[in-house]
């Protein structure tokens, strides 16, 4: 899979890595460290957590796995809320790099709206990437009302994180245009869906036999093959990691674009963002 190339030129890849969850239970962290590093070994540089994921625990997981070998990794962090502006926001970075043991990261994005106000999340995030303690920031679980008021700061603006996968796939209808005219990629987090309704399902199995994939690799394939779009799935063992990695080579065909198109019909009008 070809990577994607950033607004600035650099670029990462199509498919990386999600951390939720991760952190929880401390007999887990090395397991979980492991099919991390598996997956930089397979391509999958990019890395995503948040100060949320188990109130910092993902993060030390993921600064066990890139121990060094930070050069080699493209190292997104989110900031909560409430903790979204001014000092606040210099105080929660400073405590995300500690825990993940670098001095900067590549993307800070504000994980969702809360009650600061956005061009204060924007002046924070810009005075943090003057200092160099992160190279981009970005934004997760922004409609296109929300970016539109960013207004001139919108350019600045690396990504939009948000939930999408083929039971959701209300972003087709504006949102995802609305970042691609501005060479901004999608970031999609659980691409896989939630709880395993969405891998049960008649029509994913049905394509997954043909190709002769697991339901997951095709729905991981599906959401890479929008166009624009990052695919951040998480994998906690390293043979879930060696089957994540394999989705990233998987092609699916028009037959079974349109197969799934029959039974996860796109959006025909706005729907309110879907979040996790």
């Amino acid at each position: 899979m070809a990577p994607i190339t950033l607004a600035d030129g650099t670029e990462v890849p199509t498919l990386g890595q999600g951390t939720w969850h991760m952190g929880e239970r401390g007999s887990d962290r090395r397991r979980e460290a492991a099919a991390l590093r598996l997956g930089l070994d397979l391509g999958m540089t990019l890395i995503d957590t948040a100060e949320m994921y188990a109130e910092g625990g993902a993060e030390e997981v993921v600064a066990e796995a890139i121990a060094g070998r930070r050069s080699d990794v493209f190292l997104v962090s989110k900031v909560y809320p409430h903790n979204a502006g001014g000092r606040k926001l210099e105080a929660a970075l400073e405590r995300s790099l500690k825990r993940l043991r670098t001095d900067a990261l590549d993307l800070y994005l504000l994980h969702w709206r809360g009650s600061v106000p956005l061009e204060d999340t924007v002046e924070a995030m810009e005075r943090m990437r003057g200092l160099g303690k992160i190279r981009r920031w970005g934004v997760s679980n922004l409609d296109v009302d929300d970016l539109e008021e960013l207004g001139p700061a919108l350019a600045d603006c690396a990504t939009d994180q948000v939930l999408y996968n083929l039971e959701h796939r209300g972003v087709e209808f504006d949102l995802l245009p609305f970042c691609r005219g501005r060479r901004m990629p999608v970031m999609a987090y659980s691409p896989v869906g939630q709880g395993g309704a969405l891998l049960r399902h008649p029509a994913l199995q049905g394509v997954a036999r043909r190709l002769g994939a697991t339901p997951a690799q095709v729905a991981i394939a599906w959401t890479l093959q929008q166009g624009g779009v990052i695919g951040i799935p998480k994998a906690a063992d390293e043979a879930h990691v060696r089957l994540n990695a394999a989705a990233g080579e998987l092609r699916l065909a028009p037959e079974d674009l349109a197969a799934l198109d029959a039974d996860f019909p796109p959006p025909r009008r706005k729907r309110s963002l879907a979040m996790l």
